[in-house]
């Protein structure tokens, strides 16, 4: 083998082991074929379903919202004049959109430390750690997509005060997201994927 080959296979072997799936599924509108697609969800989901209690189309619908399941999602940038970045809206960040300061006490609480956001498994199990803390503070049943958004979206203090009904759009996602968890539990109910 020439020198030549052996370095692009080794520089190709390397690129392969570093590199990460950042685009969205297809059909996005059929839990199954995300299922089938990605094949590390479903035991994300599942172990995050028996940790703690979060249904699978509840995490699936409150992902597909914040991040249509793109493992690296960012907020968009905010510019002066237009034109000059100024950084991101907020350090949401990853598959479930998780904010610096809340996965910070994710990792703490669950001494997770290691835990990346960009990382589907732990994505999902935030997710279920945070719903589950909204279900024991709130008394949202973690069944309630609708709700558990709302309470994710403004965070457990916002969700109390009520801040999400002055805001006419954040009730239609929430519909939406609720919608899209029935959506995916009756598709959930005859996949293949799913079991």
């Amino acid at each position: 083998m020439s020198r030549s080959l052996r370095a692009l296979l080794i520089v190709l072997l390397v690129a392969s082991c570093g590199s990460s799936n950042y685009s969205a599924p297809h059909n996005m509108d059929n839990a199954c074929s995300i299922l089938t697609q990605r094949k590390s969800f479903i035991r994300a989901f599942k172990t995050t379903e028996r940790r703690w209690g979060v249904p699978v189309h509840v995490q699936m619908a409150t992902i597909y919202q914040e991040s249509k399941f793109i493992a690296n999602a960012r907020t968009p940038l905010r510019f002066a004049l237009g034109v000059i970045p100024m950084g991101r809206q907020s350090s949401a960040y990853g598959y479930s959109q998780a904010l610096d300061g809340t996965w910070d006490e994710y990792r703490k609480e669950t001494g997770k430390w290691g835990a990346r956001r960009d990382d589907i498994s732990d994505a999902a199990d935030f997710m279920g750690w945070y719903m589950a803390g909204s279900r024991d503070t709130l008394g949202i049943p973690l069944t309630d997509a609708r709700s558990h958004y709302l309470a994710y979206h403004e965070g457990r203090s916002g969700f109390s005060r009520g801040s999400h009904r002055s805001k006419s759009w954040l009730m239609r996602v929430s519909a939406e997201v609720a919608q899209r968890a029935d959506t995916y539990q009756t598709q959930l109910a005859s996949c293949r994927a799913a079991r």
